[in-house]
């Protein structure tokens, strides 16, 4: 199993690697755009802001390659945090008022702050909080039980245009969405990766998804 981590220049890449080899998976590291072909599923990682995870994907020739690789050949692929906004088609952090940065599209719907959101508590959101699962169960959150605490850190949350999108939520003033699917696209606010046993199951059900 080639587990694909794509190294765009930002990211945390150092804590996912790790993740990734504490379940005995050797992953890749995607330094070039090209390289994502010979992988079986793809990991897009993003912290900071979206408007710079955006120009960092567009110089190093990602954008294109990404929509290829996911839409055109099927690839398996899990965003975390920014990288989960990364799949919406547009943000508005880092951009003028009314307009927004194009994301990737993969997921209709666009991220917006917490706080044009309704939320009326201490932004960025950063710390453990419970999910609640929405829909029909998914292979993301199998052995994973409802109610589960992950490690958080956003200040913007992703609003899908299509709620069955929408596979988990956090209650943090608001209710902020946690996880999306759509088909093999996965994405998750939290980073996984940091919420100990349950984020390495998280990871786990990813690569073993018959999709990957």
């Amino acid at each position: 199993m080639r587990v694909g981590v794509i190294d765009y220049g930002v990211g945390n890449l150092g804590s996912v690697l790790r993740a990734l080899e504490e379940l005995r998976v050797a992953p890749v590291l995607v330094n070039r755009a090209v390289d994502m072909h010979a992988t079986d599923c793809l990991i897009l990682p993003g912290v900071g802001n979206f408007a710079d995870c955006t120009s960092l994907l567009q110089a190093g020739g990602w954008i294109e390659a990404l929509r290829q690789e996911v839409s055109g050949y099927g690839r398996p692929l899990l965003g975390i945090c920014v990288g989960m906004q990364l799949l919406a088609d547009a943000s508005t952090e880092g951009t003028d008022e009314g307009r927004g940065t194009p994301g990737l599209g993969f997921i209709p719907g666009r991220v917006e702050h917490l706080r044009m959101l309704g939320c009326g508590l201490r932004v960025p959101h950063v710390g453990w909080n419970s999910i609640t699962r929405h829909g029909a169960a998914d292979p993301l959150f199998d052995g994973i039980p409802d109610g589960t605490d992950f490690y958080f850190v956003h200040s913007y949350a992703f609003v899908p245009q299509d709620p069955t999108s929408v596979l988990a939520t956090a209650d943090y003033g608001t209710a902020v969405t946690a996880a999306v699917r759509r088909g093999h696209i996965w994405g998750t606010q939290f980073h996984p990766e940091k919420s100990s046993r349950a984020g390495f199951r998280l990871l786990r059900n990813f690569i073993e998804s018959p999709k990957c």
